[in-house]
């Protein structure tokens, strides 16, 4: 009975070992079918997260802008929002890039499915 606790377990450890190599097969395949496109691709995604940073930050400015120009007082609305804008559109890249993540992460197990 020991030896087939023993063998039970070594076929576990074969399996997962199994699975682990599929995994990354299955992560070099697809890495090879998308190396022309790796360097357009990180253009876009640089560029993506950019403007997700960008846009908040100057309408956050724009806003201030017109606030202080509207109201003039002790607070500088425009830093204030620019600041405000600033977080927003980071939190927003922040966002956006996990979530990224976590779906190249789902197609890795995915494809051990296959």
């Amino acid at each position: 009975m020991a030896d087939a606790g023993r063998k039970n377990g070594k076929q576990e450890a074969e399996e997962e070992f199994q699975k682990t190599i599929r995994l990354k097969q299955a992560r070099r395949m697809r890495a090879r079918r998308q190396k022309e496109n790796t360097f357009w691709y990180g253009l876009g995604m640089f560029g993506t997260i950019g403007w997700s940073v960008a846009i908040p930050t100057l309408i956050g400015v724009a806003l201030g802008l017109w606030i202080d120009s509207r109201w003039p007082g002790r607070v500088s609305w425009t830093l204030t929002l620019l600041f405000l804008g600033l977080a927003l559109g980071c939190f927003n890249a922040w966002h956006w890039v996990k979530r990224e993540r976590e779906a190249m992460e789902k197609k890795d197990t995915g494809d051990d499915n296959e």
